[in-house]
């Protein structure tokens, strides 16, 4: 066992960074040049719509979308353009987007109170730019449990799948993935389908045939041009609301910045269906409601934030699903794949798989000499993303010990390993729900900084119990006669075990323990999957339409109102989300306006036959005078 950890120590770091990284990225759709799009620098410092969505994400671009076509919307993302962005449309240049903690990177990273290192998106499109691009749809279950209506939804993940959704061509590790969850024991085999089945299927893929991501932005492309406007870089500080004494707080406009700093309202026409509709992700949705005086009444005092309603909720019920991963060095060569196949539990617990080495930024050799050199051939450096010694997150470096001279000797030392000893891939588990919840805070009053959020993963036995059900199942994969291709015969699953918990995945401390105890290795090499939500739930904060409570004219339509992670991955139902309530938005409001008018138009009606009545009877009065 001891010769297996210098192995296992120098092949970690890269080989966890490039698996996260791949997890995080490829390329991006072809340019679009959307008309309606704009920098905040180029907005009027006052104007007025129908409805305001903050959040340009997942769910915001198939809402305002939708709503377009029949109203005035103004989309604010705080982030830029996907469109032509090298560090969002080229997956050998993202791992600089991991370690890039500038206000321009489309991705932000946070660590929880957990320890765990994390992302959020901060560009048009959301999280479907910067995450593995699987397509899954929730399941009918689900879809009823939560209150949707079954056909409504259908249609709705239909109007996304025509844009975003394909079918991938698996390689022969994802094959023998496949097959290996089959002898496993997870059945039946329901081939491709978007559908969430039990058994093993493959999924879908944002990423089309050519390897371009397309994301919720493209979802645009439905918008009506002259009835929606897209600010770019426009960071939202608050929303504003007339108070009155003994009435509810009303909704009518929101405070944003652009990139220069100056100041912008934007503010709802007249007229009491128009409404402020935040989509600005699980964290940014209570994160802007708490700023905007919304929340625990305490909380927000400490803060010296005007109290416009004490909503204790708000930032409660914060969820992240836990996942947890086994590395397999392969002797063979293994194509680079994304997340493709998916074994659905009966147990409660999803397995997926990555495979390919230097998936994020693969090295090319070009002529040259001098430093780095090695027979004339020239290495270029490797960016490790978010786990390079640079970003000051790497575990394996002591906070206190990371001088510039000790951050050079890792760097120098990860970029000196061997590529065939990266090769393999990750199976991975992630649990479903999760049962273990946790709550956000406000860290100050800037909108741009990340809140403190704690996910208390595996405060749950249940989800402990699902982590380690899951990493059975992989144990039962590698061993099949279908992944002997793909795995060295003399590594036992305590070896994989003990090689996987060396990786810097977090920021907790590790137990010698790992390879013994599967309990301990899910608690010591917990990873986010991306997959978190909560923080404005239904039933707590919203109602079933996602009207915030005790107030009007705002909602929040994002997966901040999620009980639970829908299905195996959640981006196809959050983008569905937005299709589905922009519609039935549209048409309620359209309905109870068609039943106004029709109302007015009857009322004119009768008046006037009233008023032909009337002149009857005086003329047959003045005939009989007559």
């Amino acid at each position: 066992m001891a010769s297996v950890q210098p192995f296992a120590r120098t092949m970690a770091i890269h080989i966890v960074t490039s698996f996260l990284v791949l997890l995080s990225c490829s390329q991006q759709a072809r340019g679009v040049n959307y008309t309606f799009a704009k920098d905040a620098t180029r907005a009027p410092a006052v104007s007025y719509y129908d409805y305001i969505i903050v959040g340009g994400g997942t769910a915001g671009c198939p809402l305002a979308a939708t709503l377009s076509q029949r109203f005035r919307v103004l989309l604010l993302e705080r982030g830029g353009s996907p469109y032509g962005d090298q560090r969002v449309e080229n997956m050998t240049h993202f791992t600089s987007t991991l370690a890039d903690t500038s206000a321009g990177s489309p991705a932000q990273r946070f660590v929880s109170e957990d320890g765990v290192i994390n992302s959020r998106p901060r560009v048009l499109g959301g999280g479907s730019c910067i995450n593995a691009g699987f397509y899954t749809r929730a399941s009918d279950e689900y879809v009823l449990d939560v209150g949707w209506d079954l056909a409504a939804a259908g249609g709705a993940y239909r109007w996304v799948e025509d844009v975003v959704a394909f079918r991938p061509e698996l390689g022969p590790w994802q094959a023998a993935l496949q097959r290996g969850l089959m002898e496993a024991g997870i059945a039946p085999d329901n081939g491709f389908t978007f559908d969430h089945i039990d058994g093993t299927k493959v999924g879908g893929s944002i990423f089309d045939d050519e390897g371009r991501r397309h994301t919720a932005a493209d979802l645009l492309r439905y918008a009506r041009p002259e009835g929606v406007d897209v600010l770019l870089r426009a960071r939202v500080a608050k929303i504003l609301f007339n108070v009155g004494r003994g009435r509810r707080p009303v909704a009518h406009g929101v405070v944003f910045h652009d990139s220069e700093g100056q100041m912008h309202k934007a503010y709802l026409n007249a007229g009491r269906r128009n409404e402020i509709i935040l989509s600005a992700g699980a964290l940014g949705s209570p994160q802007l409601l708490m700023l905007s005086g919304v929340g625990p009444a305490d909380h927000l005092r400490s803060f010296n934030i005007t109290l416009v309603l004490n909503q204790p909720a708000v930032g409660q019920g914060m969820a992240d699903n836990p996942m947890n991963a086994i590395f397999v060095p392969s002797p063979s060569l293994v194509e680079v794949s994304l997340i493709q196949v998916v074994g659905i539990t009966q147990f409660g617990s999803y397995i997926e798989g990555a495979s390919g080495s230097n998936w994020a930024n693969p090295r090319h050799r070009a002529s040259g000499s001098g430093s780095g050199s090695r027979g004339g051939q020239h290495r270029p450096p490797r960016n490790f993303g978010m786990f390079s010694p640079q970003t000051g997150q790497l575990a394996t470096v002591p906070p206190k010990q990371r001088t510039p001279e000790a951050l050079a000797r890792a760097e120098d030392a990860m970029s000196r390993l061997d590529d065939a000893a990266f090769r393999g891939g990750f199976i991975l588990e992630k649990v479903m729900g999760p049962a273990s919840t946790g709550h956000l805070e406000l860290r100050n009053r800037n909108p741009d900084d990340n809140p403190a959020v704690t996910f208390n993963y595996f405060s749950h036995p249940e989800d402990l119990r699902r982590c380690v059900d899951g990493l059975t199942v992989i144990e039962r994969v590698i061993r099949s006669k279908s992944f002997q291709k793909f795995t060295y015969p003399d590594f036992s699953i305590e070896m994989l075990l003990n090689m996987t918990a060396e990786f810097p995945v977090n920021m907790l401390p590790r137990h010698d323990n790992d390879s013994r105890s599967l309990e301990q290795f899910c608690k010591d090499t917990v990873m986010t999957i991306w997959h978190y939500h909560g923080g404005c739930q239904v039933g707590r904060v919203v109602d079933a339409e996602y009207r915030v409570l005790g107030v009007d004219a705002l909602r929040v339509i994002d997966g901040s109102t999620l009980n639970a992670s829908p299905g195996t991955n959640p981006q196809a139902t959050v983008m569905m989300l937005g299709r589905y309530m922009g519609v039935k938005i549209q048409n309620e409001r359209l309905h109870a306006e068609g039943f106004k008018r029709r109302k007015l138009v009857g009322e004119q009606q009768g008046q006037g036959l009233k008023v032909r009545k009337m002149k009857k009877k005086e003329a047959t009065v003045l005939n009989d005078q007559g």
